[in-house]
């Protein structure tokens, strides 16, 4: 917008003392009155909202006995008249003529919310114009916890600090899982987690200008458990394969026995296949020495579980 200039200039030889006057009505702490001003002499305006990064336009209205004018904020002189005071780049001058004076503040941020006053030195006396700025700033979560991995049974606490203006609320849910768990705290708390409640947690910062978002995700550590082991019978000759599964987290390394006596990849022409929870003892070329109880065993850091296979013979 293009800035407006009256024709008729305000004059400058008193303007360090005509704005000493203004600071001082301000400094009072309530308007100052000649003998027959009325409180009209000095104008509250609506507040103004605005959001952090927007412009923000602050209007004064002049009149035509107007002298001097200035626009303050903290008693800190932002303009007077068409000088510029302020050394903030993002104040500048839009419009200034006998109607209206009237600046903008870009970008505006937190730092910029509070009171600002259009001071007017009139050729009987000083009035003022007040506004208040209000910032609203959109959520950020600021403080929030990392990716954890705990044993089964420990007590988990979650933290998400968020900051905006309003001031945002929180809320909690796993999104990962079937779980139903939930919570509108800036903390969770799981006493006891099972390995049903790990996986991705969400948190959501909300306020009436936006949203954030931040996940976490907690890996629950336990022991495995070994399906019930499947008896297998082959015809002498052919292939045969022993199949164990384990559940664990971290995933399980698996051992293999004969009648108490471990079993290593390639004995006696067996082969011995781990794939993430799998394990496949597979024998190519089945035999009578073959047949008899097989153990799988799965083990990790936690602790370990095994069951039992008997591998049989088929007879035509």
């Amino acid at each position: 917008m293009p800035v407006r200039r009256s024709s008729v200039a305000f004059p400058k030889c008193s303007l360090l003392v005509s704005l000493r006057i203004l600071l001082l009505v301000l400094h009072a702490g309530s308007p100052v009155y000649s003998q027959g001003d009325s409180q009209s002499d000095n104008k509250v305006m609506d507040n103004i909202t605005v959001r952090q990064g927007e412009t923000v336009f602050l209007r004064c209205e002049q009149g035509d006995v107007v002298t001097h004018t200035a626009w303050l904020n903290r008693s800190s002189i932002l303009y007077a008249g068409e000088d510029k005071w302020s050394v903030d780049p993002r104040v500048s001058l839009v419009t200034l003529n006998q109607e209206e004076f009237t600046i903008k503040i870009e970008n505006v941020d937190m730092t910029d919310e509070g009171q600002y006053v259009c001071a007017v030195q009139t050729s009987s006396r000083p009035r003022t114009t007040s506004v208040h700025v209000l910032v609203q700033v959109p959520p950020k979560i600021i403080n929030f916890s990392r990716d954890i991995v705990v044993n089964e049974g420990s007590n988990v606490t979650l933290m998400c600090q968020a900051s905006g203006k309003p001031e945002p609320s929180i809320s909690w849910k796993l999104i990962s899982n079937s779980g139903d768990l939930a919570s509108d705290d800036e903390l969770l708390e799981i006493s006891s987690i099972s390995r049903q409640r790990a996986g991705v947690y969400e948190c959501t910062a909300v306020n009436d200008i936006d949203t954030d978002v931040q996940t976490v995700d907690i890996t629950v550590n336990y022991a495995p458990s070994v399906s019930e082991g499947r008896d297998a019978g082959v015809t002498p000759g052919q292939r045969g394969v022993l199949e164990c599964e384990a559940d664990a987290v971290p995933e399980a390394d698996f051992e293999w026995y004969k009648d108490n006596r471990r079993i290593f990849n390639g004995f006696d022409g067996m082969e011995i296949i781990n794939t993430g929870s799998l394990s496949k003892l597979t024998f190519y070329n089945v035999s009578d020495g073959d047949y008899g109880n097989y153990t799988c065993v799965a083990i990790n850091k936690l602790g370990s579980s095994n069951t039992n296979f008997l591998l049989y013979g088929e007879y035509l």
